[in-house]
């Protein structure tokens, strides 16, 4: 593997949650509305609000799966007379500190050529879609889990190693409010948001709803972007509606129609929602970045932006497709096509990211410039770390 001869920004890293995550700081009133770990002495599950949930099987991740060891799969490229289960491979946590604790996860990226990693959840991104009928759980949830993330991981602290992105929801627009100026006051450098209808007494909102408008102004104005991390969406309901599963099972049996209709189906819809609903309109500085979506998506939503701004130009006083490649950031799948990706919204958009140390990302975080072939040296600096840097507002005018 070539080196780079600078140090990487990883922006899709993830840590292992503890049990109690979400617990720790949870006000009392909320301990059998929010999440709960249960135990019979021999497994370990998850109840949040009053139901099972089987967004991760095993919350204790031990044993969990070997980072990596799913690329063949990924890449589709699984040779022939391989079963596919054969290439889940485990081990120990306990052998494993750098998944839960800071200062062993920053000795491992100091071995990884890697300076800084944007950190994010693992177990957490399922939970707002579990809480979604309870909206004062959801908000007292996510505080809780902001506390445990700044105790154990910060938001970010002076090294500027780890960024820990704070979850924020929409569901109470006010209680968003405050809670992005808590985290902002902690010194959050990034922020991560549902990609999802956001869950309303009443009915669901779009993320471009004015409801929320004080919370994009908010995070403008503090220049700080906002995550759209694949998560939960609910958009298995879609694939329940022809016959298959209505609820996120990780690492359960998968029905090969529900991905064809769900997919990348959850940011393509919130990627439209964001720029048709006017919200980079009204707060043209806002930055966002999706992570963990892939990027094909990015084709479709254009040529589709394109074709309603055609037909409705009074309501798309900017051009949609513009904003598209002005205001948002892409972290794609190592496996995506990266050339066409940099044809479409530009290489000062794309973003490094492992998925590390996830089984369906990358073992070697920085083997991800092995994917760039085509791109000059400067570009790939510029993926592998100066967009990251730039996203970030810290402006880089040449490589040093």
């Amino acid at each position: 593997m070539r080196t780079l001869g600078y140090q990487a920004i990883d922006v899709d890293n993830h840590y292992y949650e503890p049990l109690d995550a979400f617990t720790r700081h949870l006000d009392r009133r909320f301990r059998r509305r929010g999440v709960q770990m249960v135990s019979d002495g021999r497994h370990t599950q998850v109840i949040i609000g009053d139901r099972v949930n089987r967004f991760i099987p095993n919350p204790t991740f031990d044993p969990i799966i070997v980072p990596g060891c799913l690329d063949l799969l990924f890449r589709g490229e699984i040779p022939d007379g391989v079963d596919p289960a054969s290439l889940m491979r485990v081990e120990r946590l306990a052998d494993h500190p750098e998944y839960q604790n800071r200062d062993a996860r920053i000795a491992v990226m100091d071995t990884q050529g890697i300076e800084t990693v944007f950190m994010l959840p693992t177990f957490g991104c399922g939970v707002e879609e579990a809480l979604k009928h309870d909206i004062d759980a959801t908000m007292a949830s996510v505080h809780a889990f902001n506390l445990w993330l700044d105790e154990d991981w910060g938001f970010d602290r002076p090294d500027h190693r780890i960024i820990g992105a704070p979850m924020i929801s929409l569901a109470d627009p006010v209680q968003a409010l405050d809670e992005v100026d808590f985290v902002l006051s902690r010194g959050a450098k990034l922020v991560l948001v549902r990609p999802a209808p956001v869950p309303g007494v009443v009915k669901p909102r779009s993320l471009g709803d004015a409801s929320h408008d004080p919370v994009w102004a908010r995070l403008a104005e503090a220049g700080v972007p906002v995550g759209f991390h694949l998560s939960d969406s609910g958009y298995l309901q879609v694939a329940a509606m022809w016959g298959g599963k209505a609820t996120f099972e990780a690492f359960g049996a998968s029905n090969p129609l529900d991905q064809v209709l769900v997919d990348d189906r959850a940011i393509h819809d919130t990627m439209a929602s964001m720029i048709v609903d006017g919200v980079f309109t009204r707060h043209p500085k806002l930055k966002v970045v999706s992570i963990e979506n892939g990027s094909y998506f990015v084709y479709r939503l254009a040529k589709r932006l394109k074709k309603v701004a055609n037909n409705h130009p009074r309501l798309f006083p900017q051009d949609p497709v513009e904003q598209l490649q002005n205001n948002v950031w892409i972290a794609p799948y190592y496996e995506d096509d990266l050339r066409a990706l940099a044809d479409m919204i530009g290489v000062d958009r794309i973003l490094f990211g492992s998925d590390w140390p996830h089984g369906e990302g990358l073992e070697s975080p920085v083997s991800f410039v092995e994917e760039l072939t085509g791109f000059s040296e400067s570009d790939i600096r510029k993926v592998m770390r100066d967009n990251a840097l730039n996203l970030l507002g810290v402006t880089v005018t040449a490589a040093a």
